[in-house]
């Protein structure tokens, strides 16, 4: 929907890869902002306060190089809708911490899990190194 992984993914991408990537993120549905997602990323320094959830079709956009999925729904859409383009398609599965229960910091371990989890996916995926120091 839209609301908890992807905005998460893309905050981080963004953040490690300042103006040399172009990022957006989607879902099959559209959701509502959570709130839990700002705290975990206000930890780490960014702000995803601003995020207005979107739906795939609200991206009037093609030619990416890599549409990477979070959820099996979302990647058998991103597989429909990108079945005619030379676009890589990655599935990378993620726990959907929405569904974590017990007290706030339980939830909150929870998101702050999968934003460790994509944050070194990303990592790996697009070939970070550090920005060099001085």
């Amino acid at each position: 929907m839209n609301a908890v992984r992807s905005p998460m993914a893309a905050a981080i991408a963004r953040a490690l890869f300042p103006s040399q990537i172009y990022v957006r993120s989607a879902g099959v549905r559209q959701g509502v902002s959570d709130p839990f997602v700002d705290s975990v990323m206000a930890e780490v320094g960014m702000d995803t306060s601003q995020h207005k959830p979107k739906t795939l079709e609200d991206l009037a956009e093609s030619g990416f190089d890599l549409v990477i999925t979070l959820a099996p729904e979302a990647h058998h859409a991103a597989l429909e809708m990108t079945r005619t383009d030379a676009v890589d398609v990655e599935y990378w599965p993620t726990m959907d911490p929405t569904l974590a229960t017990g007290s706030r910091s339980q939830i909150l371990d929870a998101y702050r899990g999968i934003r460790t989890q994509l944050m070194a996916r990303i990592k790996k995926r697009l070939d970070w190194t550090p920005p060099p120091s001085g």
